[in-house]
């Protein structure tokens, strides 16, 4: 048995996460894939790009400090290989450019600014052979802080892809017209089939919360209708009760609530009436194609 160390960060909107995975490899046994550390710094760029249309340096200092921290995570854990994804807040930012090169100047670490295309692609290429059987419709939504992926599984592969500028902190500043929301629909509406049933494959950091709170199993989906229940729940609550009574992270207890209300459309616009968690997301897909060495 091998036991090799890969890593995964992701620079997102609203957070910035590193992944240690041990891939395990045996002679005639299929390799596996087993978490070892999950780190979230909430640093929300998001709030910066889109707002202000460039990144503070307060942002800025706290990105490398993050940064030089997972450096010597990675050092300590004996990493063998890793990769840097930063997605639409410095994809968007004025200085997003100057923002890399300081990273890249002060910690050595290469960092790949992606399109909404690829982050579509990273994510589908993700493990989902446990939740998606061959014969059914599902559209994966993965959702972020500065833009949601959407992907339309069929026969057990992706068909379809589309980036979309809807995420939780922009919906959070108000953002987002109306006519992005007419577009996801038109999109949803003209690739799933007229008949047959869609499922939802959910993914991010707020619909794990979700799964999270609702007492689930893993592996036991979502209902569109707690959902939609938990939505009025959450609404009707203060923002300092979500934090005080229902003990949500201050970064979370404000953006859970655009999450959902992207579920709940895509839900309504695809008439699915289940949500899997799977608990899995950008940072899973980056491991794979490690590992692979795709792409």
């Amino acid at each position: 048995m091998v036991i090799r160390k890969f890593a995964a960060i992701d620079i997102g909107s609203n957070a910035i996460r590193l992944l240690i995975n041990n891939v395990i490899e045996q002679k005639g046994k299929p390799t596996i894939f087993k978490k070892s550390e999950l780190v979230r710094v909430p640093v929300r760029l998001g709030e910066d790009a889109f707002i202000r249309g460039e990144i503070s340096p307060k942002s800025e200092s706290r990105l490398v400090n993050t940064m030089k921290s997972f450096d010597y995570l990675m050092q300590v854990y004996g990493i063998e290989k890793f990769m840097i994804c930063a997605t639409s807040a410095l994809r968007e930012a004025k200085n997003g450019t100057d923002v890399v090169q300081r990273v890249i100047k002060e910690t050595g670490m290469p960092i790949e600014v992606i399109d909404g295309k690829k982050e579509a692609m990273i994510i589908a290429s993700t493990d989902l052979k446990d939740i998606i059987k061959t014969d059914g419709h599902y559209l994966y939504v993965d959702v972020g802080g500065g833009s949601t992926e959407f992907t339309i599984f069929e026969k057990g592969v992706p068909k379809v892809s589309r980036s979309f500028k809807i995420g939780t902190v922009r919906l959070l500043n108000n953002l987002v017209d109306d006519s992005v929301w007419d577009e996801v629909k038109m999109w949803i509406k003209s690739n799933i089939p007229l008949d047959g049933t869609v499922e939802i494959i959910g993914s991010g950091g707020n619909i794990n919360k979700l799964h999270k709170m609702s007492g689930r199993k893993l592996g036991q989906p979502l209902s569109y209708i707690w959902l939609k229940g938990q939505y009025q729940f959450l609404n009707n609550m203060a923002y300092e009760d979500r934090v005080a009574v229902l003990g949500l992270n201050q970064d979370r207890a404000d953006v859970i609530i655009p999450a959902i209300k992207i579920f709940l459309n895509a839900a309504k616009w695809s008439k699915a009436k289940k949500i899997h968690v799977p608990k899995i997301g950008l940072v899973d897909g980056m491991i794979k194609m490690l590992y692979y060495q795709k792409g």
